[in-house]
């Protein structure tokens, strides 16, 4: 018993030893700072412009927010059949507009007829901006209207669809282009239309991975080995909990901060939280509510 309780210790002690060496000699490499991500913290984003005063992704939307104050907006792009990038979330349209079908059956100019406020709702279950001429925005038109706000871009084409396999190329080249390089940012869940498209960019914008990533950094994090990770993304954006992953931590947000990597959450609307993880030092947030948003944390600075 005590031969196997000896090895044991002896076994448990080069660990540590091996640990400890391993911090001594292994430096934890920041990532290079980004000038689109250089902002008083924290910041809010609307969410498609706002889903709760106008219809979403409409110029409406858009503008009913930048008019609140916010920082800037969290926005989901697709391909259309001639090759347009637009912005729109889901890859059916029948859920926002009078068509049916995915965006992807459609050219830009047969989007462009479709009806982007037909079934927005409002508190009373009325349909107030039926008919009354609201479009689906492309990328560009959105980028020109808004130039000092900052925006993320979300792909949402699959990597293995013909739109997919353009998209990263087509967003570059329009990034370039406008010359909004220091603007925006450029993220999917797919972490390989993120690798993509900074084929293209060579880290000229900020880019955000997708879930695999994100696990990849908190298990680096809680298994007390995060000397040994090498981030691949210059931001995050999560809920709270990711599965079993408890992201909103005072730890997590710290040691991701070591590394230069900002934190947005996606998922948090009572003012509690909305203040306890800006105290943690979240970077900001991605809401439906973006007027509610501010007044949490406006009142939190207040008090």
């Amino acid at each position: 018993m005590n031969k196997k309780k000896n090895v044991a210790l002896t076994v448990g002690a080069a660990s540590i030893a091996a640990w400890a060496a391993s911090k001594a000699v292994i430096k934890q490499s920041p990532r290079s700072g980004k000038k689109a991500l250089e902002f008083e913290k924290p910041i809010v984003l609307a969410n498609r412009g706002g889903l709760d005063g106008a219809p979403e992704n409409t110029i409406v939307a858009f503008t009913y927010a930048a008019n609140l104050g916010v920082h800037g907006f969290s926005v989901s792009i697709r391909l259309t059949n001639d090759e347009q990038i637009i912005v729109f979330h889901d890859e059916y349209v029948n859920r926002t507009t009078n068509l049916e079908g995915k965006v992807a059956d459609y050219t830009l100019e047969e989007l462009k007829q479709a009806d982007a406020g037909y079934y927005y709702e409002d508190d009373e279950g009325d349909l107030p901006y039926r008919g009354q001429g609201l479009t689906i925005l492309t990328l560009e038109e959105l980028l020109k209207q808004f130039p000092h706000l900052f925006i993320s871009i979300q792909i949402q084409d699959m990597p293995d669809t013909y739109e997919g396999s353009l998209i990263p190329s087509k967003l570059w080249f329009l990034i370039e282009k406008l010359g909004v390089e220091e603007k925006v940012a450029v993220l999917s869940t797919f972490d390989d239309q993120v690798d993509r498209f900074n084929l293209y960019a060579q880290n000229r914008v900020a880019i955000g991975t997708g879930d695999k990533e994100l696990k990849k950094a908190y298990t680096s994090y809680v298994s007390q080995f995060g000397h040994f990770y090498r981030p691949h993304t210059d931001l995050f954006f999560s809920p709270q909990k990711l599965g079993v992953f408890s992201i909103g931590t005072v730890g997590f947000i710290r040691f991701l901060e070591k590394l230069n990597i900002p934190i947005y959450f996606t998922d948090v609307e009572h003012p509690v939280e909305i203040q306890a993880l800006a105290k943690a030092g979240a970077a900001g947030f991605i809401t439906n509510t973006p007027a509610r948003m501010i007044e949490a944390l406006q009142s939190d600075i207040e008090e």
